[in-house]
């Protein structure tokens, strides 16, 4: 029998999307380059289920009903350009290539365009969910020709998640590498996410001096609120775990040191190219690359004095405060990646919609959270909302928030406890919410040693001065347009 679908690559997601489209009713062959990887698979999954195995990308190719869909789910970068060059001999007009991985989504506009003289397309979807969610219902976030998705949206909106109504968290997003974008935008605000949460149990450990099981039932009791979310249920989860030899709390335990796999990276290098301020973001990849130098900073700790600290009597008010600044910060964090959505929308032209965005966030990726509903309302009610924390819901949750989240960043301050994402999400509001800023002084700066010209508040044009004249009065030359830099 001809397969539905051929899947390359049995990681753990592999596997486990493979078992989702079986489920559904889907005809699966599978092939790792390991072989015995597919043929363990098989045998345990195989059994009784629509998959079945292939020892070749050929040989799977050749098993495929037309036009034929194979999903790549292999390790990002030259992993994937070796694949098609073995699979585009074996197909043909018509058939599609699709990158489920954390591809950089600049190498999906390429791969696109590598292809399309083939006749072959080239679709990168973005799969959010983990291992869990490859299984039980992922986020898909789909990019590439409308007309290749069209041959594969009933596949994945039958394995896609479901939230209210049975609504699939699966859309098309756009056209070239805007799937692979918008899946680089949610791991940012994951990132973001995560960092503010653990400045939250930093806060809770060292300026209140709570255990783990104390912890633990502050995030359980915060996830039943607004702050409802899948990070902040598995944060519960984990602070309840104990090690089973020491029966010291696991978390406590585990090295200080944070990997990634590049997409938080990628994102505020784009964030650069873009013209997008996502502090909040940059901070939390920062964060984990600080982490890194551990031996540094072993050695540090002996050399380099802060202020001793000082463990807070008043603990259930704080915790009020840290509740606040961490809704009000992960609004930030939300905002500006929802911003940069935008700003990449205009400047690739792919008519991005942010409520569509926010609706497939709401279920089974890792950035699943209550408020999410608030973020697709708010693009509905104004479809050209410029930032989040104007709309009005999320405007009186900053605003209300202002006190608290001001003196939890400043009594971390006080004691030397370093809360990066806390502060730069406090930072990003206000210089958000300021009619001026000094990049006046700035651009002045930058005419004065370079001749980049300036504009000025009362009148047209474009301006150079020459500073070094001797006095203290300046001339503003006006520059030609033909001469403006």
């Amino acid at each position: 029998m001809e397969a539905d679908i051929g899947l390359i690559g049995l990681g753990v997601m592999g596997q486990n999307l493979a078992r989702n489209m079986a489920g559904h009713g889907f005809n699966v062959i599978v092939h790792d380059r390991i072989q015995s990887v597919t043929d363990q698979f098989i045998k345990v999954a195989g059994a009784g289920h629509l998959i079945t195995g292939a020892g070749t990308p050929p040989e799977l190719a050749a098993s495929l009903k037309l036009p034929r869909r194979i999903l790549l789910m292999v390790k990002a970068g030259i992993p994937i350009d070796q694949l098609i060059e073995q699979l585009v001999p074996y197909l043909k007009q018509g058939d599609i290539i699709i990158d489920g991985g954390n591809s950089y989504f600049k190498d999906t506009i390429r791969r696109q365009q590598t292809l399309k003289p083939a006749g072959v397309y080239f679709l990168g979807i973005g799969i959010s969910g983990g291992a869990a969610g490859a299984l039980n219902g992922p986020s898909i976030m789909p990019g590439g020709p409308e007309t290749a998705w069209n041959h594969t949206a009933d596949l994945f909106t039958a394995i896609a998640a479901k939230v209210r109504d049975d609504l699939p968290c699966c859309r098309y997003i756009g056209p070239d590498g805007a799937g692979h974008f918008v899946k680089m935008v949610h791991n940012g605000i994951e990132y973001a996410d995560m960092q503010l949460i653990s400045e939250t149990y930093f806060l809770m450990q060292r300026l209140l001096g709570m255990e783990p099981a104390e912890m633990q039932s502050v995030f359980a009791a915060w996830n039943q609120g607004d702050l409802n979310s899948y990070l902040i249920e598995i944060t519960a989860l984990i602070l309840g775990k104990k090690d089973a030899v020491t029966g010291i709390p696991l978390v406590d335990l585990i090295l200080d040191l944070a990997g990634q796999k590049g997409t938080g990276r990628w994102m505020v290098q784009e964030a650069l190219e873009l013209g997008s301020a996502i502090p909040t973001i940059a901070e939390a990849v920062l964060a984990r690359c600080m982490s890194l130098v551990r031996s540094e900073r072993i050695t540090a700790a002996s050399q380099l004095t802060g202020p001793a600290v000082t463990v807070f009597k008043q603990r259930d008010e704080f915790l009020v405060n840290i509740r606040e600044a961490l809704y009000a910060s992960k609004i930030c964090a939300y905002a500006q990646g929802f911003s940069m959505l935008q700003a990449a929308s205009k400047h690739y032209c792919w008519n991005l919609n942010p409520g569509e965005i926010a609706n497939i966030w709401r279920g089974g990726c890792i950035i699943r959270a209550q408020f999410l509903e608030r973020i697709k309302e708010a693009f509905q009610h104004t479809p050209q909302l410029n930032n989040l924390m104007l709309d009005p819901y999320f405007k009186s949750i900053v605003l209300d928030a202002q006190s608290s989240w001001r003196k939890v960043i400043v009594s971390a301050t006080e004691q030397g406890i370093p809360i990066p994402a806390f502060s730069s999400a406090l930072a990003y509001y206000d210089a958000y919410r300021q009619a001026r800023l000094p990049a006046n002084l700035l651009q002045a700066q930058r005419d004065f040693f370079g001749a980049h010209t300036y504009e000025r508040l009362d009148r047209p044009g474009t301006f150079h001065t020459d500073w070094a004249i001797s006095g203290d009065e300046a001339t503003s030359l006006k520059i030609h347009p033909d001469f403006e830099k």
